[in-house]
């Protein structure tokens, strides 16, 4: 929402070294510093999603430097958000919540440089992550090119897994499969910046796959086509969605990608919902040329992402989604 309101301004257009700004939904801002150097830029911070202190803080911390990967960037350092109700938060609980987010930026190679605290009715966590990328190797949402194939590289389904955490009945197996995959880097993204064949990226976190396929379609003009059967899904979600837990968010989703979207005309609700859910900390997507499929897929396998998969590809056509 808050990227809608400011691209509505001018002012960012004054400014021509802003390489990404706010036009086309991006995951970042990346402004040029020189020939051979742009600085990448996010934040991201959310309301707990786990119960334990240390998962909550690295699955966000992980969530927020994500989208430094997704433009192709390298993190170099971050500042830490945190907002809790002072009077009766627990101390430890929050050493743990910021000591999750350290442990996950360690293991980015990046030091949390600094950050501010707030007395918040409700507690958040986050960061402001930033990196660099060679400003001819930058990996919009928008330069998706008609005969690009589609790579997804994590499986779907956190927040159905999410869904049935809040209601107490997700097993011990399902939260270990569901922290595995959001405390999962997504270094592949700084290999694939290398990549000429590599159009575009994001990564899929709260609008879902469709949402985040359609960013894409409508900045490259292109219709996308995804084959259902082929969506990598963690195991314990599907069992799950079939079983009708879902998010509210993805009925929002839903509603936002509709006019959009053309779906089979027997599609079962829970594939729809599949195709909503929100993903925290979700897997980059990633449009390249059929020939460099198998390099994108090589790369992602040599990083421990085990789901990486084609899922569908795009084509011309009126900007959206067919799902097969």
């Amino acid at each position: 929402m808050l990227g809608e309101i400011l691209a509505q301004s001018p002012l960012a257009s004054a400014f021509p070294n802003l390489l990404v700004g706010t036009e086309t939904s991006d995951d970042a801002a990346v402004y040029r510093l020189n020939d051979q150097q742009a600085i990448v830029a996010t934040t991201d911070f959310f309301l707990p999603i786990v119960d334990d202190p240390y998962d909550f803080g690295s699955i966000a911390a992980t969530n927020a430097i994500s989208d430094v990967y997704a433009m192709g960037g390298k993190p170099i350092f971050a500042l830490a958000l945190l907002g809790v109700p002072m009077k009766n938060f627990p101390r430890d609980a929050m050493q743990r919540i910021v000591a999750g987010g350290h442990a996950v930026c360690e293991a980015a190679g990046i030091p949390i440089a600094g950050g501010h605290s707030i007395d918040s009715p409700e507690p958040f966590y986050g960061l402001v992550a930033v990196g660099l990328v060679h400003p001819d190797r930058v990996k919009r949402n928008d330069r998706a090119r008609a005969g690009d194939v589609l790579i997804l590289g994590k499986a779907l389904g956190i927040g159905i897994l999410g869904a049935a955490l809040k209601k107490g009945e997700l097993r011990d197996k399902a939260y270990r499969q569901m922290l595995e995959t959001t405390i999962q880097l997504n270094t592949p993204g700084i290999a694939l910046s290398e990549l000429e064949n590599v159009h575009a990226m994001t990564d899929v976190t709260g609008f879902g796959l469709l949402g985040h396929l359609l960013e894409i379609c409508r900045g490259s003009k292109l219709r996308g086509e995804i084959e259902f059967d082929r969506l990598p899904v963690l195991s314990a979600a599907l069992h799950l969605v079939k079983q009708g837990y879902v998010t509210g968010a993805s009925e929002r989703n839903w509603e936002s990608c509709a006019r959009d979207t053309m779906l089979p005309q027997d599609v079962a609700d829970w594939k729809r919902n599949l195709l909503c859910d929100p993903q925290t900390s979700g897997g980059l997507l990633v449009a390249c040329t059929a020939a460099s499929a198998s390099e994108v897929l090589a790369i992602f396998r040599a990083q421990g992402f085990k789901y990486a998969c084609e899922i569908g590809r795009l084509v011309a056509g009126p900007a959206g989604v067919t799902v097969r």
